[in-house]
């Protein structure tokens, strides 16, 4: 069995949300971590100081290194089974909470996070000219501080067209361009009203799906320009508890900060509708296209019409949620269908969509 040993080593780059996102946890959990630089997502080439480790199957950022019982390394990425990994390794100031149904919410809410909201951020980095010009810039100096002037030229251009070229994955082109940007201040206006009650979305402590959801917004709200306008225009107070969230590590937990499933806030409960109506009709969607073996689909999306090339990864994401719910107990499940009914999620849990 793999293991994580302290420090933990993982290797990325400040434009990663997620490996924002990962840092951020590792911070507020007080795990000791070694952060290796990262050069086009491989380790830095400099074998005296940084010795070579295994690479992961698919080479993402951030990537973590394990050893088993035998001392055999293994480079993963994946960041949602990562979390739950670290919370076998040590229960304190844990990220998920104990209670089934709560910790089905944040599954969902991380979910989107790390699946929908990334959407809106790639859309808006390399759709717009002032964002476009900002990440190209700044990306390639991220792993090489003192690369050549003439080859960063070359490299800089390189990387605007290659990330353009791949908006299509993400399902940002002309038929999606106003859901995108139409859901992101949705959830920004809502999210903004969520924190006008309690700082952190599932009560007075972060939880994964916090930590997912700020990854994103370190690029939204901290780095590229247009969406950043929008946040410190419309919601200020969004842009400053992305900042908090950076580094939590002082914060102290007390016993009932979670909130109870049986008492959520109705701002919350706007939250998990905006996710039922926009997240949940395209994970199903994305899903059903897959199963017929198809390489793109088209679906009505919250009264919009969506386009995109399927995406394999997130037919697992719709079968990690199916398995969330179907590990609930009977009467766990009334209790969930009631929290969920009118927000659009129950559809996530029907085998037959």
């Amino acid at each position: 069995m793999l293991e994580f040993n302290e420090p933990i080593e993982l290797m990325g780059v400040p434009g990663s949300p997620y490996t924002r996102k990962m840092l951020a946890l590792l911070r507020y959990r007080r795990l000791q971590y070694r952060l290796l630089p990262a050069s086009r997502h491989k380790l830095n080439p400099d074998n005296e100081r940084y010795p070579q480790r295994p690479e992961p199957k698919v080479q993402l950022l951030p990537t973590f290194y394990l050893v088993d019982k035998s001392g055999e390394g293994q480079a993963v990425c994946d960041t949602t089974p990562i979390i739950r990994q670290l919370e076998q390794m040590r229960s304190a100031r844990s990220v998920i909470p104990k209670n089934p149904i709560l910790a089905l919410i944040n599954y969902i809410i991380e979910d989107y996070g790390d699946e929908w909201l990334t959407k809106a951020m790639f859309h808006y980095r390399w759709s717009y000219k002032a964002d476009i010009q900002k990440a190209g810039e700044l990306l390639p100096r991220w792993s090489n501080i003192s690369e050549d002037s003439a080859a960063l030229s070359e490299r800089i251009q390189a990387i605007r067209e290659l990330q353009i070229s791949r908006l299509r994955y993400v399902g940002s082109n002309e038929v999606t361009k106003d859901s995108i940007e139409n859901s992101f201040k949705r959830f920004i206006d809502k999210l903004d009203k969520h924190l006008n009650k309690m700082g952190f979305i599932l009560g007075k402590r972060p939880s994964s799906c916090d930590f997912a959801i700020y990854g994103q917004l370190t690029c939204l709200a901290l780095f590229d320009p247009t969406p950043q306008k929008h946040i410190l225009d419309n919601a200020p107070r969004v842009y400053a508890w992305v900042e908090i969230m950076e580094d939590l590590s002082g914060y102290e937990c007390l016993p009932g900060d979670w909130l109870s499933p049986w008492r959520l806030p109705d701002t919350l409960m706007e939250l998990l509708t905006e996710i039922g109506s926009i997240y949940a009709p395209y994970l199903i969607a994305n899903s059903n296209a897959y199963a017929k073996g198809l390489k793109e689909f088209e679906s009505d999306i919250a009264g919009s019409r969506w386009k995109q090339a399927t995406f394999p990864y997130q037919v697992r994401c719709l079968q990690g949620i199916r398995e969330k719910y179907s590990k609930l107990d009977p009467e766990q499940v009334e209790e969930a269908d009631e929290i969920f009914s009118g927000t659009g999620i129950s559809a996530l849990f029907k085998q037959n969509n």
